[in-house]
């Protein structure tokens, strides 16, 4: 990747002359909170917020357009979390709202779990976050304000294809589709895939993750406040890393752990880290890439596999890639019966738009050894992991 966009290289440009401010981060993260907003006994999770911001500014090799999507990240999440405490202090019946007996799709990045996600959404009994409520969770809307919320939705990911146009080629994003926790959870991996900020990376490995999925449930207990009540399926590789935090604050969710060579998916990912990284960062480190993500995915794991042990066999279904990645019309029918959802007619014919490649796309290429890793790396990495895949397969 070593030319940008034409339209990435003018957004840098006009961005340019703001790019000096990354100097005096607490004096922009002053004004972002008093634009976003700040719930009453809240320091602590704005003070979080103000050191990433304050570490992101320093972030080596950051561009113009990188410095902006960092204020505009932190904005986002400040605001989003002030929206939320403001309705539940206004409407305190919605944290009784029962989030009862969701779906986690969790598994290493690149296994499937965005079409494990959509083939679980297309049932009429299921309930998925689509991305413009993620991006601002909030009560039903009014039909003109719901229209600006999903034109948001849409001009975010208009962004990402004009600015990285391959990014979509290798992870589809809509608006008006389901979309992952990431979007929601405040303090996870998504500053990693933009910059390079090791001062967050310490800070992130000794958090306890509780009180962000307690936010978490909250999220969803706005959205559900007043509409029917169906059962959540929710999707984010990076629940992998924190599954002990997940279960304490949603004890009854079933976890569908998808499956996958880790050699293919540690070379895919990092394919796409280097597309969607290079709209913030130039030169891209792609030995750095490799490095940097090697370390985190195979840390996730580690964790991941150490909360396995405690969750109930029946609350646990392992999705070989198999299922979905290959034959999803026997797969998908496995997938429902093991999450104890009825497979219809209706989700039958559904089923080829769920788990159709959006049109215009491109087939995805990658090589491990172009971000300085070999098979044996990733192999030693994942040693224990691999051990539990090849009973999967075989089960």
């Amino acid at each position: 990747m070593s030319t940008s966009p034409l339209a990435l290289t003018l957004a840098n440009l006009l961005l340019r002359p703001g790019f000096a401010s990354r100097r005096a981060p607490d004096r922009i993260f002053d004004r972002i909170v008093v634009e976003a907003g700040e719930a009453p006994g809240d320091r602590e999770f704005v003070d979080g917020f103000r050191s990433l911001l304050g570490w992101w500014a320093k972030a080596d090799r950051l561009t113009p357009v990188g410095w902006q999507s960092a204020q505009v990240h932190v904005r986002r999440h400040l605001a989003n979390r002030a929206r939320v405490l403001r309705l539940i202090a206004e409407r305190p019946e919605i944290e009784r709202e029962p989030i009862e007996k969701p779906v986690f799709v969790v598994g290493l990045p690149r296994t499937a779990t965005t079409v494990t996600h959509s083939v679980l959404s297309i049932s009429d009994e299921h309930r998925c976050p689509l991305l413009w409520e993620l991006l601002g969770p909030d009560l039903e809307l009014p039909p003109r304000q719901r229209r600006r919320a999903i034109t948001a939705g849409r001009r975010l990911v208009q962004g990402t294809d004009l600015f990285a146009p391959r990014f979509r080629d290798i992870h589809a994003m809509a608006a008006e589709g389901p979309e992952e926790c990431t979007f929601a959870l405040p303090h996870a991996l998504m500053p990693f895939s933009q910059a390079r900020i090791p001062e967050y990376l310490d800070w992130h490995c000794e958090r306890d993750f509780v009180a962000d999925y307690r936010y978490l449930k909250q999220v969803y207990q706005v959205l559900q406040y007043g509409r029917p009540r169906r059962r959540w399926v929710l999707k984010s590789p990076m629940h992998l890393e924190n599954l002990d935090a997940l279960r304490r604050v949603f004890p009854d969710a079933t976890i569908v752990w998808c499956h996958r060579d880790p050699v293919t998916v540690v070379a895919s990912f990092c394919s796409l880290i280097e597309h969607g990284m290079a709209v913030s960062t130039r030169p891209l480190d792609l030995p750095g890439i490799g490095a940097t993500w090697l370390g985190l995915l195979s840390r996730a794991m580690t964790r991941g596999l150490a909360a396995r042990a405690a969750i109930p066999a029946e609350q646990l279904v392992d999705a070989p890639y198999s299922w979905l990645g290959s034959e999803p019309s026997t797969g998908a029918p496995k997938l429902y019966a093991a999450v104890g959802a009825p497979w219809t007619e209706s989700d039958a014919a559904r089923l080829p738009a769920a788990v159709a490649r959006p049109k215009g796309t491109r087939k995805h290429t990658y090589d491990l050894s172009r971000y300085g890793l070999s098979r044996a790396d990733v192999e030693s990495a994942f040693a224990e992991y691999n051990a539990l895949r090849a009973e999967v397969d075989r089960a």
